[in-house]
């Protein structure tokens, strides 16, 4: 039924762009503001989709004016949200994030609100069998382990974007065919901070590893024994917000086509560095034939 579905977190997203980082006990007019849909799988799952991916996201938000707001845009961009939990009383996720201006780069704050963790109970058996890739993420332990026994069971390969590291995941990365990680985390979970060494440790018999360190680039590692380094594509930004949900958004596109890891990590770079260009999380997410002519153009850094 579905290429890609994504199990995990969502949250609304509220950015300013600033011409500098403010001080602690200062005043800062915003100069640009914009309301999106963010968080990690759900940010995913709508890059794949404007792809071109049959995706859906399973994951709890509350009953609120931002719970709608959530579900609204998921369905907007044609991601299937019949899965998601709306927790009576509960406030839903979100952030506030300041975007440099001159940079790009931004400072998040976020929380998940009261939502409580995604029950393992509330998964429908046959919904997450039904897809070719199970995209996951650290927020909801329990659910995503038994979402991948499942997804392993159909034959379904379950890809992991791990973000920042808690003792926590250390249940669920072995149900992980194919873990992309940030340089923090793989860095704090191998104690490696070169991402070519530790990018092999966090191989272990996966079908594929990756470590993302921005615009530094990313390095990854596959069970037949290729390695190697995808840079960075050179855009202007304008705001990174995003940039590794998308790109693992699009990785797992790729998946689903059964494009080789090669092929993914190329892909998904050129799709991340298009998000770059636009304020927020979603707005620059470009479409497939935007991306390959991007590609046909466009030489890394």
């Amino acid at each position: 039924m579905f290429d890609i579905i994504g199990l995990g977190y969502s949250a609304v997203d509220y950015l300013g762009v600033v011409p500098h980082m403010p001080e602690m006990d200062t005043k800062l007019e915003i100069e640009c503001f914009t309301r999106q849909g963010g968080g990690v799988t759900a940010t995913a799952m709508v890059a794949a989709a404007r792809l071109g991916a049959a995706t859906a996201f399973v994951g709890a938000v509350g009953d609120d004016d931002l719970g709608d707001f959530t579900v609204r845009e998921l369905d907007r961009e044609g991601v299937d949200t019949s899965q998601v939990v709306r927790v009576p009383g509960a406030s839903s996720q979100f952030s506030f994030i300041m975007v440099h201006k001159s940079t790009g780069k931004r400072t998040i704050l976020w929380t998940r609100s009261n939502v409580p963790p995604l029950d393992p109970a509330a998964l429908d058996r046959d919904f997450i069998a039904s897809c070719k890739v199970l995209h996951i993420d650290r927020h909801e332990v329990g659910a995503a382990i038994q979402a991948a026994h499942w997804a392993h069971e159909a034959g379904a390969i379950v890809v992991m974007d791990a973000g920042t590291y808690a003792p926590e995941v250390d249940e669920l990365l072995p149900h992980a065919d194919v873990l992309i990680t940030s340089h923090a985390f793989a860095t704090d979970l191998t104690g490696e901070p070169d991402p070519a060494q530790s990018v092999r440790a966090l191989l272990m018999g996966r079908r594929i590893a990756g470590v993302t360190c921005g615009d530094k680039g990313s390095w990854f590692a596959t069970r037949d024994g290729d390695e190697f380094r995808v840079p960075a594509f050179e855009v202007d930004v304008v705001d990174t917000t995003g940039a590794g949900d998308v790109f693992h958004g699009a990785f797992s596109f790729g998946l689903a086509r059964r494009w080789n890891a090669r092929q993914c990590a190329r892909f998904a770079s050129a799709v991340a560095a298009l998000k770059c260009t636009k304020l927020g999380g979603r707005a620059g997410i470009p479409t497939y034939a935007q991306t390959q002519r991007f590609l046909s153009s466009a030489t890394p850094e």
